[in-house]
């Protein structure tokens, strides 16, 4: 029987100390690495590297595994990395596939029931109980941000709204009639939410019972949860997951916002230099790794996942001891080379994020012209003006910040609200039209 009164879902698990989660981990990726080893990649790969299963006796020897990658996933599609027969499976979640054979993960019910045991445990520690209303912006099918926060929401008792993703209206409605306290949605989808609730005349302040924000799935800047909860007047929580992880909860933010807690009963995890592959500092931005310690269908070991991000600590005033790690600041594979300097899009968002004359909506366009890239930034005004001179200001000093910010100076158009594309997906914030040069 959980303890509504309990800042813990599962206290035993969420206020272990160092040395118990260290000593639980290494328990577990004994066994994790075993079961692995009925799997004819990784008996493969551990030839390979003349390793054995014996060779894992402490924490530090993880990194004698080998590293797993997409397209280890991608060339043993379907089934080729499965750890159990097809038969002890009920149900799998795969990537869109754009570039090539589709991610595919597999789950037995255990595997289910420990994702959705995640969830709960997430949504629990920003506060969400049981008489709470969660709405589930967000989609359904493949994309594993539907069902994951839909089964943990249910784990935790809320009574859950699935809306999925779109059709504005019908959300604001439902959060009005519903009493809704709680949403999950992409940001960018949170401020097109926000856009049409001010259309409507609807003050979520005033005329909804919303208390907690869920947002992940694209990367976001501090300056852009900042506003969304400005916007909604509640606490927006970040949220980081991946289909390969499962999907949503691998981690999530406790009520004090100081970085993700990463479940380390169920994770192990690294930050390495994405060059070298050697382990970074703690403090220092590197590739997140991650081992899975609890998965039946397919484990995976040392998963490179391209996302970039920091250690912050290892203790909480939460109580929480898992490890903290900083917001995803990108993709290593999402990295804009413009005239030999490594650029982010998250940076400049940062910046942009920083003008209250501006809206949310924005693209960066990569272009050569006379044979040199250049960067044209686009972004919407958050009202309409005439004021032909603040317009050129915001642009100057926009240029002049994002110059100081990637050491290169772009081109700025200020343009109407409602000029650029909305997506009620993933927001596409990058078209690099340089090819077409080439």
């Amino acid at each position: 029987m959980i303890n509504v009164n309990s800042p813990y879902f599962n206290p035993e698990r969420e206020t272990m100390s160092r040395q118990q989660i260290e000593a639980l981990q290494l328990e577990r990726l004994k066994q994790a690495v075993r079961h692995c080893l009925t799997n004819d990649f990784y008996q493969k790969k551990f030839e390979e590297a003349g390793i054995t299963a014996d060779d894992i006796q402490s924490l530090a020897d993880v990194r004698k595994l080998p590293f797993t990658t997409k397209q280890d996933l991608r060339e043993s599609y379907p089934f080729g990395m499965a750890c159990v027969p097809l038969r002890d499976c009920v149900r799998l979640h795969s990537s869109s596939g754009t570039t090539g054979n589709p991610t595919v993960i597999l789950h037995t019910q255990k595997d289910l029931d420990e994702w959705a045991n995640q969830v709960a445990r997430n949504l629990w520690m920003v506060g969400l109980r049981p008489d709470d209303v969660f709405q589930n912006s967000s989609g359904y099918g493949m994309f594993t941000g539907g069902l994951g926060f839909q089964y943990g929401a249910e784990r935790l008792g809320m009574l859950t709204v699935p809306a999925a993703a779109g059709n504005s209206l019908r959300q604001i409605k439902f959060i009005k009639d519903f009493g809704t306290t709680a949403i999950h949605a992409i940001p960018s989808y949170v401020t097109r939410l926000y856009e049409v609730m001010k259309e409507q005349g609807v003050d979520p302040r005033r005329d909804t019972k919303l208390k907690v924000l869920a947002i992940g799935a694209e990367p976001h800047s501090e300056e852009q949860r900042q506003r969304i909860e400005e916007m909604m007047g509640v606490k927006a929580y970040n949220s980081f997951g991946m289909s390969e992880m499962c999907g949503p909860g691998v981690g999530f933010e406790c009520k004090e916002q100081n970085g993700l807690h990463f479940w380390e009963d169920y994770y192990i995890v690294e930050i390495v230099d994405p060059e070298t592959l050697e382990p970074v500092p703690d403090g220092e931005i590197g590739e997140l790794v991650l081992t899975t310690l609890c998965r039946e269908a397919m484990p995976l070991l040392r998963y490179r996942t391209r996302d970039l991000t920091r250690v912050l600590g290892r203790s909480c005033p939460c109580g929480r001891n898992h490890i903290r790690l900083d917001r995803m600041r990108g993709r290593s594979d999402d990295m804009i080379v413009l005239r030999g300097v490594n650029i982010f899009p998250i940076q400049v968002e940062k910046i942009l994020m920083q003008f209250p004359e501006l809206g949310n909506n924005y693209l960066i366009t990569l272009v050569t012209e006379d044979n040199n890239d250049q960067m044209i930034i686009e972004v919407e005004l958050a009202e309409p003006t005439d004021n032909y001179s603040l317009i050129e200001n915001l642009a100057k000093e926009i240029r002049h910040r994002v110059g100081d910010e990637i050491l290169l100076k772009p081109r700025v158009r200020i343009v109407a609200k409602g000029t650029l594309p909305v997506s009620e997906g993933k927001a596409v914030r990058v078209v690099d039209k340089r090819k077409v040069y080439q």
